[in-house]
């Protein structure tokens, strides 16, 4: 008789053993899908395990107060059982040693208190744990509706702990969610597609498109235009006759006109304004059309916008001083996704990446640390700039010279080309090898 209570709590401490299984599996699983994939399971099988998986994704934060006050529930009556279940094994053997009553007794309970835990810890929550994460989906399907079982059971008092939790966290300035987000931020589908470029899954070109496109969404006005420095522009006063001296020598078709000050833009003159309409001595001021002002930290999307609504697709770009930084175009703005977008004005100008025959690169102190790293490999350190110009301005302290050389990371820049008070081109080469033949 005295074997019965025994056989009994231990079978007690198995059922309940499971039950934290199903609760820490419902758990992590549920936690682990994402809706689409939920969603894409339902129209596949469609059978009462898929829809019910479904119901408790979209009602995760009830299901996870289910499990919470399951595993609590499993573990606290495990503790409770256990312990005369499984010290009435041990004590035959520990007073068969000739232990004292009493300590016979502390031993039998610290043994029956540690195997417990073992096992609840081991089969309850980490084998569990570990299955929901390697296959949450199957793990779902098996578990799920068991738990569901004890949710709708107890759905009274999981709704009460449920709304006390989400009254505090509202009062802590949070609004509590249902579900778990499942969109992805640009950057995370940026490493998706990338992976999925190298594992061969995508074709490179496309991989390309689809990473550049991402990305143009963390772009802002200033990273995206011309600088003042690189644009031609025209005064107020200048004639028509003017306007296409200019376009004949740069092969540009717009220009910003300013009043005799270059941070005060009146607006964008067209060259075929000159053909037929007034005559060619004409100011430009009588013929500047407007175009948006927007500041250089409007974001990429928002610029898009500005700019297909301006009949000259052209936006000039102020600083935070109120200064022109620079303009943009829809050109700037396609070249940025597609890359460069080369017309027939455009063969003079020299590439802003040339690859050299030894290893090296001829590049364009213009560019940004993210077309740097793409074009040459080479990941600029962070600082007080945005171009690869900007980095050795920062790293010399002074205007360089042309053949003025440092040593960034392993890669020996070299300014080969200077635009007035710009690094216009650099050379980049590994620093070891140009240590070898030097």
């Amino acid at each position: 008789m005295t074997v019965l209570p025994s056989v009994l709590g231990l079978l007690g401490v198995v059922v309940l053993t499971f039950g934290t299984f199903v609760a820490v599996a419902s758990e992590f699983s549920l936690t682990a899908l994402e809706r689409s994939q939920v969603d894409a399971h339902v129209a596949e099988a469609g059978d009462a395990r898929a829809r019910t998986v479904q119901q408790a994704h979209r009602n995760l934060s009830f299901q996870l107060s289910a499990s919470q006050l399951l595993i609590t529930i499993t573990t606290l009556v495990t503790g409770y059982i256990a312990e005369p279940a499984i010290a009435s094994l041990f004590r035959p053997a520990l007073d068969a040693a000739g232990l004292p009553e009493g300590v016979a007794a502390a031993t039998a309970t610290v043994l029956s208190l540690l195997v417990a835990t073992t096992l609840s810890m081991v089969f309850g929550e980490l084998v569990p744990k570990n299955l929901a994460i390697a296959n949450p989906l199957r793990t779902a399907r098996n578990v799920v509706w068991l738990q569901n079982g004890f949710a709708r059971t107890f759905g009274w008092l999981i709704g009460a702990l449920n709304s006390a939790a989400n009254a505090i966290v509202r009062r802590l300035g949070v609004e509590p969610a249902e579900e778990l987000r499942s969109a992805r931020s640009p950057r995370e589908l940026s490493s998706l597609v990338r992976s999925s470029a190298q594992s061969g899954t995508i074709d490179p070109g496309t991989a390309t498109l689809l990473d550049r496109s991402l990305r143009f969404t963390d772009r802002v006005a200033e990273d995206l235009m011309t600088p003042r420095v690189r644009v031609a522009s025209l005064d107020a006063d200048d004639t028509l006759d003017d306007m296409l001296a200019l376009a004949r020598r740069t092969g540009f078709s717009r220009f910003p006109v300013h009043d005799g000050d270059p941070d005060t833009v009146l607006g964008v003159v067209h060259v075929k304004q000159a053909f037929g309409g007034p005559g060619r001595d004409t100011p430009l001021r009588e013929l500047v059309q407007e175009v948006p002002t927007v500041p250089g930290s409007l974001d990429g999307d928002a610029l898009l916008t500005a700019l297909r609504g301006s009949g000259l697709q052209m936006a000039v770009v102020v600083d935070e001083y109120g200064g022109v930084a620079g303009i943009v175009t829809l050109e700037d703005l396609i070249e940025e996704i597609v890359g460069d977008v080369h017309d027939e004005h455009d063969g003079a100008e020299r590439a802003r990446v040339q690859g050299l025959g030894d290893g090296g690169w001829l590049v364009s102190g213009l560019l940004r640390a993210d077309e740097v790293a793409e074009a040459t490999g080479f990941d600029m350190p962070d600082g007080p700039y945005e171009t690869l110009a900007g980095l050795v301005l920062a790293r010399l302290g002074r205007l360089p010279d042309v053949g003025d050389d440092l040593v960034v990371d392993g890669r020996r820049l070299t300014v080969t080309r200077r635009d007035r008070n710009r690094v216009a081109e650099l050379r980049m080469h590994p620093a070891r090898q140009e240590a070898h033949h030097g």
